[in-house]
């Protein structure tokens, strides 16, 4: 496969299926975006309980957007109405927050993606609600693992394959299962860009990393099987056999040494294990 890299100060503003290598400025951009978007998140920690409804927190989302100057990207993005995406239990991706309270021992995904001066700031996080039973513990923390197996994988000379191989070879070992329908993103001044980020695979597959190339991770790990299906509302995805699923999401950009997760939460609360408070 023929993998073309350009300079992202002279692309075109679509997804052409070059990857972006970005320099100093889309990385600052970056940082901005990336940093608002984590200390929302944050903020959700006191927000996210028993009785409140994913409607209220969309709210949240919207008006922490607004009281610092940015747009939340999924809002009237090819026809969703929602600033965020909350997705619950066996939700895999893409819920649409809604009027309907959260329940004691429901775990839920909030992703948010704020545009600040036009960069994308893209992250998700799990969010148990009260006291969540041992095995939806254990999967937020499986699943974190490998967001952060898969990031410690990124280095300039790899390929995007040993991302997806760090990842699959964890969550099987932990006998969890990788969604293969979605994967991760370039992102930058693009919502989505090039290239996919697959969360399985081989580490001699897909194009090499280099410097300058932003993209998300965000693997979506299932306590059953991998299968899932998109509700006739064209977005939610859930799993087939109604197992729980979770994901943990980071920007990150690649680095001459590593790369730099630009979502990074400025309190450390981006970790499953937290005491609620």
């Amino acid at each position: 496969m023929m993998v073309t890299y350009i300079e992202a100060l002279s692309a075109p503003m679509k997804n052409t299926g070059a990857i972006r290598l970005y320099g100093q400025d889309g990385f600052d951009g970056m940082r901005k975006a990336s940093q608002l978007t984590a200390r929302c998140l944050d903020a959700l920690v006191d927000i996210v309980k028993p009785g409140v409804t994913t409607d209220a927190i969309d709210r949240f989302v919207l008006q922490y957007g607004l009281d610092h100057g940015a747009l939340p990207a999924t809002l009237n993005y090819r026809g969703y109405t929602k600033s965020s995406c909350t997705s619950i239990n066996h939700v895999v991706c893409h819920g649409i927050p809604d009027n309907k309270p959260l329940k004691e021992g429901d775990i839920v995904n909030i992703d948010v993606t704020f545009v600040l001066d036009g960069w994308h700031g893209d992250s998700s996080r799990m969010y148990p609600v009260g006291e969540i039973k041992r095995s939806a513990e254990r999967l937020l923390e499986v699943t974190y693992e490998c967001l952060m197996r898969g990031i410690a994988a990124v280095r300039p000379g790899a390929r995007t394959g040993s991302i997806g191989e760090a990842i699959q070879a964890y969550a099987e070992a932990e006998r969890c299962s990788v969604v293969r329908d979605f994967c991760g993103h370039g992102i930058g001044r693009l919502f989505h860009d090039s290239p996919n980020i697959l969360h399985y695979g081989r580490a001699n597959e897909g194009p090499e990393l280099r410097e300058g190339m932003i993209f998300t991770i965000e693997p979506m790990i299932n306590l059953g099987r991998p299968h899932v299906k998109v509700l006739s509302d064209g977005w939610t995805a859930v799993t087939r056999d109604r197992s729980l699923s979770a994901q943990y999401e980071h920007a990150v950009g690649v680095t001459a040494t590593g790369c730099e997760i630009f979502t990074l939460s400025p309190a450390g609360l981006d970790r499953p294990g937290l005491p609620s408070r």
